[in-house]
């Protein structure tokens, strides 16, 4: 069970929740929010970022991508603490999990508003399924081809909080675009300390994250331009829709986002990072919670 429970990563869980609560903020603050389909939809992305864990320990073992000079966490299957065999049983069960939670979701979402825009979300959820499994597995797996940072922009800012936002009102507004875009890229900037802190594995087993393509001097320029530009979109947010000083509060998370950006800089050893991993995945949580305080209140 501790084997299982390791593989599910349950650090990775706030980040991956953390699309969900600002997307439900944003409702809350038009008034419109649904306590059931708050904690569906979070259900719901808890399975499908397990799932993503279990593929991608998975896939790393099955490529040959893990060696043992990875200084990342303990990786189940390339170790022998769990079986390739018994890993496939978890992926398929938390692919069927992803699929009944989902489908219950969008269910009770939208089970008076039509049925072309119920099968569009399910074709969404499927193609969140598969790009959950395709990251390090399949013939051509995306994350090794350096696709990854665009998956997670997608899939952590755009669908995860426009696709909440919808969930509860049913409608759209562009301008969500730029608070979706601060959390996908602050996501994306987890993703870019854990690759730069493989970059050197990764680059010897041909695994072509955009730090091993960049190489580590541009890699640290492309962490702080995620970085900043996240700011930027939040606070171009509140300025476009003349938000009152109170919501600007989550700018009182800001310096930990520089702090971040800061170690990665100046880090010495690739095990120096597993820390930032937490901090950054943790300051984005702040973010939003900061961030969607400031719009309901």
């Amino acid at each position: 069970m501790k084997s299982w429970i390791a593989a599910a990563r349950p650090r990775t869980l706030p980040l991956s929740l953390a699309s969900i609560i600002l997307g439900s903020f944003l409702a809350s603050a038009d008034h419109q929010f649904s306590w059931p389909i708050a904690l569906l939809a979070a259900l719901t992305t808890i399975f499908l970022q397990v799932l993503s864990n279990f593929a991608n320990d998975y896939g790393d073992a099955v490529s040959g991508k893990d060696t043992e000079l990875r200084v990342g966490p303990r990786r189940a299957v390339a170790t022998g603490d769990i079986t390739k065999e018994a890993m496939m049983r978890g992926i398929v069960l938390m692919s069927v999990l992803s699929l009944v939670s989902g489908i219950g979701l969008l269910f009770l979402a939208f089970y008076n508003a039509g049925a072309k825009i119920f099968w569009f979300f399910l074709m969404l959820g499927l193609l969140s399924i598969a790009a959950a499994i395709g990251y390090t597995n399949g013939k051509r797996p995306y994350g090794y081809a350096g696709f990854g940072d665009i998956a997670v922009l997608i899939f952590f800012g755009w669908v995860g909080v426009l696709g909440t936002y919808f969930l509860h009102t049913l409608t759209f507004s562009a301008i969500l675009l730029l608070p979706a875009t601060s959390v996908g890229l602050f996501a994306t900037g987890v993703l870019n300390v854990n690759n730069i802190r493989d970059i050197e594995t990764d680059t010897m087993t041909g695994k072509r994250s955009i730090p091993a393509r960049l190489g580590l001097p541009l890699a640290i320029r492309y962490h702080w331009g995620l970085l900043l530009t996240g700011m930027f979109c939040a606070v171009a947010y509140s300025f476009l829709t003349g938000a009152n000083w109170f919501s600007y509060v989550y700018i009182l998370a800001f310096p930990l986002f520089i702090l971040n950006g800061r170690a990665v800089a100046t880090h010495k050893q690739p095990a120096e990072l597993n820390a930032r991993l937490g901090q950054l995945a943790l300051t984005t949580l702040l973010f939003v919670l900061l961030f969607g305080v400031g719009q309901v209140l």
